[in-house]
């Protein structure tokens, strides 16, 4: 069987990621002094990749 996503579930899931990212990208800039542009990258990219995470710990715990 062939399991479809429907548009909803799609915009939930990428609701909590860009949510879980803004929250640590922020964390990330108000945690350093001065921002460089280098920075602001990295920040992003371990900001992206900790929401990938949360979302998929969270998942891994309600997934029954």
């Amino acid at each position: 069987m062939r399991r479809r996503t429907t548009p909803r579930a799609v915009l939930l899931a990428t609701g909590e990621l860009l949510l879980w990212w803004g929250a640590l990208a922020l964390l990330w800039l108000v945690l350093i002094s001065t921002v460089d542009t280098l920075e602001r990258i990295v920040g992003a990219s371990v900001a992206a990749a900790g929401a990938l995470l949360a979302r998929a710990g969270r998942r891994a715990v309600t997934w029954r």
